[in-house]
């Protein structure tokens, strides 16, 4: 009876050993998992929602656990407090720039909190230092946001039933040009001409560039007028010239109109000669009274010189004088019938 009471006591501190073993190794594991025996810091970051973020949960680096949750405490004004543990050989890592925003495990897995971003410039953090964060869209916000998407693919993808129908029915110019030969053939055939006008474009820039060629070959005339100086300093002489000669040319017609414009004056002016002529008809009258009067004494001084030569004092004088004027015709006749 003692053996067997010794036997099960034996039996029942085995269990119990390999109890407090098991019990060490789980605490110690989940204290492993946790970091719940490890040197760390605390900073900390505010949120306005968490999204079911709670004490415990993980916090991550570049895809590296650094640390856990410490603390989760709601501080009013839809603000949230959250505490996190931080191993202290990844402070090294973590700048005091970084950022902080709300994640997942996955899909639906637990939320957590990502520390991304810094830069190298920035020191390490610190116990007690504060990461600002970047909002995050909760799930009925993506519900919301995938819910507009849908209706707008929806939209999207009627609109290319309709563009289709249209397309088999043959309307719009797409739809012509699917199902009707005579536009593809006016197609084609605008295709073509575009193509002759490609080519005789490429046929004047190639003649555009071979004048231009020829034009800076030396010896031309332009290639003279840009780098011969004697010809351009000729040319420039032969302007100048040219606008004394059109200076010269505005005085002498500006002459012209002072003179034209003296002359109407004087035309229109009754007090002046020409004027009076034209203007004042007492002038006129006398004008003509007078040519009228010399008209008369020129034909009275015609008859007086007829009678003259019939008178017989005059008489003998005047047939002499013609007939000295008969012989000197004889006489220039006779020398150039001779010469």
């Amino acid at each position: 009876m003692r053996s067997t009471g010794n036997r099960r006591a034996v039996i029942v501190g085995i269990f119990i050993f390999l109890g407090l073993v098991i019990f060490i190794w789980t605490v110690l594991t989940l204290g492993s998992q946790k970091k719940a025996f490890g040197n760390s810091v605390t900073i900390k970051s505010y949120f306005d929602n968490v999204n079911g973020l709670q004490k415990g949960n993980n916090v991550w680096f570049s895809g590296v656990k650094v640390g856990t949750i410490k603390k989760v405490t709601l501080i009013g004004n839809e603000r949230v407090e959250v505490d996190m543990n931080i191993e202290e050989h990844s402070l090294p890592f973590i700048r005091k720039n970084a950022k902080a925003k709300l994640s997942t495990d996955g899909l639906i897995g637990n939320k957590i909190v990502e520390i991304y971003g810094g830069t190298s410039k920035a020191p390490p953090i610190e116990d007690g230092d504060m990461l600002n964060n970047d909002k995050l869209l909760s799930t009925d916000e993506m519900m919301n946001t995938l819910s507009k998407n849908n209706d707008n693919l929806l939209a999207i993808t009627a609109n290319f039933k309709t563009l289709s129908n249209n397309l088999v029915a043959g309307r719009g110019s797409i739809g012509k040009l699917l199902t009707d030969e005579t536009f593809a053939n006016q197609l084609d055939k605008t295709v073509i001409i575009l193509n002759k006008t490609t080519a005789n474009l490429e046929r004047v820039t190639a003649n555009v560039s071979d004048y231009t060629a020829r034009l800076n070959e030396k010896g031309g005339l332009a290639n003279d007028l840009v780098t011969d100086t004697v010809i351009f300093s000729r040319l420039r002489a032969t302007v100048s010239q040219l606008q004394n000669v059109a200076d010269q040319s505005k005085q002498i017609m500006g002459n012209l109109d002072s003179a034209s414009v003296n002359l109407n004056q004087g035309l229109n002016n009754k007090n002046a000669p020409a004027g009076m002529f034209l203007h004042d008809e007492k002038t006129a009258t006398s004008l003509k009274n007078t040519f009228q009067n010399l008209q008369a004494a020129s034909k009275k001084l015609d008859e007086d010189l007829e009678a003259v030569q019939h008178n017989f004092l005059l008489r003998g004088f005047f047939k002499k004088k013609a007939k000295n004027d008969k012989e000197n015709g004889r006489v220039v006749l006779d020398t150039t019938v001779m010469r």
